[in-house]
């Protein structure tokens, strides 16, 4: 049995190009192309899907999972936080190149799963980095970091959008944390006045806490 052949018409259609890209892959030898009687370009049903499988790979998306916690009795939110991403770029078809991960505030530049990262990103060898929440590659600042990925054609995949409303504790922590160095800075680090804004602070938290 003879093989369909497709018409030019359809065959731009299916490959989603232009009738004068069609022929100058004609003329090229990139598609083959069966030139019949009346001196019409006719295109082999298998030359169609030769090309259209051809970008389906070229289409891979390379996926790099990052995932974190602040302290390490969280370990069990980080499993789950893996698990979770890696059934996701399953599920769209990415392929997982690496899975990094931090026990760490996100306040911390210095993470090492971060780092590493960023080295797949100024190397190009990831597409997207797939993440649960923003605060987990970040606590602040978040947008500059997308768009830093974004200058190397990486982009950066949140699949939950905000954090949950449970983050309160981390949140806390690096809220003390922030305060606590630039309290340093202006007092000093042994100062009473230090000591006492922290203490303050904390009560207030408490107070929030109490009556939220």
């Amino acid at each position: 049995m003879s093989e369909r052949l497709v018409p030019p018409r359809e065959a731009c259609r299916r490959l989603g190009i232009h009738f004068v890209t069609l022929k100058r892959w004609i003329y090229s030898g990139k598609i083959r192309a069966v030139k019949t009687p009346t001196g019409r370009w006719m295109i082999p049903e298998s030359e169609v899907e030769r090309i259209i499988d051809g970008k389906a790979e070229a289409r891979e998306v390379r996926a790099v999972i990052y995932a974190r916690v602040s302290s390490s009795d969280q370990k069990s939110d980080l499993e789950r936080q893996i698990e979770y991403l890696t059934q996701y770029c399953t599920a769209k078809g990415y392929r997982v190149i690496n899975v990094l991960s931090d026990i760490a505030s996100g306040l911390k530049t210095n993470r090492r799963g971060l780092q590493k990262l960023f080295n797949y990103v100024v190397n190009k060898q990831v597409d997207v980095v797939v993440i649960t929440y923003k605060d987990r590659l970040t606590r602040f600042g978040f947008e500059y970091l997308e768009y830093f990925f974004k200058q190397y054609g990486v982009r950066i995949e949140v699949v939950y959008g905000e954090e949950p409303k449970d983050a309160y504790q981390e949140l806390v922590e690096d809220l003390l944390a922030i305060v606590t160095s630039f309290a340093g800075k202006l007092y000093g680090m042994r100062s009473h006045k230090k000591k006492k804004l922290i203490q303050g602070l904390k009560k207030l938290l408490e107070e929030v806490e109490r009556n939220g």
